[in-house]
């Protein structure tokens, strides 16, 4: 299996923003507690990190026919970009949205995600842990689809 894992706005700074909210591992740390992670689930991981709505969009819309799943950090675009939520509906791949904190703990206008409704799951407020349970619900949810 081989897997997109996108992270969006922001999420470059972890590791010295609010590390009361994020903790303070840098993204690359997690990513790479990730792929090593995935390699032992028997996952090929790629992944990407971008500030701009519009990079995200054109890596979701290459993705199909290359990779088995998505992961999505939509970041503060989960709250705002119907263009990322089209792309994860038109390429037709499995998706869970994963989130460091707990979005429905924060502000109120954290609480609605666009991007949910075009996933088979959400998973948020474990920290990093969060993507190794996206990783996990991704994988079980394309073994039961195969049967």
């Amino acid at each position: 299996m081989k897997f997109l894992v996108l992270n969006g706005p922001n999420l470059g700074l972890l590791g010295m923003r609010e590390p009361g909210v994020y903790g303070t591992l840098t993204l690359a740390d997690m990513m790479k507690q990730l792929v090593s992670y995935g390699r032992e689930k028997g996952v090929e991981i790629d992944w990407y990190q971008s500030d701009l709505e519009g990079e995200l969009v054109a890596r979701i819309g290459a993705s199909r026919g290359y990779y088995d799943g998505i992961i999505v950090n939509p970041a503060a675009y989960t709250h705002t970009s119907v263009a990322i939520r089209d792309a994860i509906q038109a390429v037709s791949l499995p998706c869970v949205e994963v989130h460091l904190s707990n979005i429905h703990a924060r502000e109120p206008f954290r609480h609605t995600s666009l991007t949910a409704a075009v996933c088979v799951g959400q998973i948020l407020g474990f920290g990093p842990m969060s993507y190794r349970l996206g990783l996990d619900a991704l994988v079980e949810h394309l073994r039961r689809e195969k049967e």
